[in-house]
């Protein structure tokens, strides 16, 4: 039974590391970076999400790796978790979008001077982040409550 509870342990870990980023960047940094100028707050962002991104990165590959594990040995079955690995997979796609595009196009405006077209790029990007977070709230509610149902 190791393996089953160490792939469980690596997937609530990365599930905890991910979710809980996406909701102090929405709730607990941007509103405190909200009164800095443009420039000072744009240049934050981008030092902010390339270490958290980072990090995403690696959450997603040990939530794919623990979750592929745990459910190709057998030991997660279930509606619930077909219904947490449809919603995971969303969000890995919704932010390597967010990745390759607005993320990419904000720190090609910044690296150009364009602060108005790198704010436009961060506010595209808070509204993925929102999306996903929402997602992971209610994937963690399903995969904790699944096993629960009837």
């Amino acid at each position: 039974m190791l393996i089953p509870s160490l792939a469980l342990i690596l997937h609530v870990w990365s599930a905890i590391v991910w979710v809980g980023g996406m909701f102090f960047a929405l709730l607990g940094l941007r509103p405190a970076a909200g009164p800095l100028d443009p420039p000072a707050r744009l240049a934050l962002w981008r030092r902010v999400f390339g270490g958290f991104f980072s990090w995403v990165f690696v959450t997603v590959a040990l939530l794919l790796i623990s979750g592929f594990t745990l459910f190709l040995g057998g030991y997660a079955v279930g509606p619930h978790v077909d219904a947490m690995m449809a919603l995971g997979i969303i969000m890995i796609l919704i932010f390597f979008h967010l990745y390759f595009a607005p993320w990419k196009r904000f720190r090609a405006a910044l690296d150009a001077g364009n602060n108005a077209a790198a704010a436009a790029q961060l506010n595209q990007i808070r509204i993925l982040v929102i999306v996903n977070l929402i997602l992971g709230l209610l994937t963690a509610a399903i995969g904790s409550s699944g096993r629960y149902w009837g």
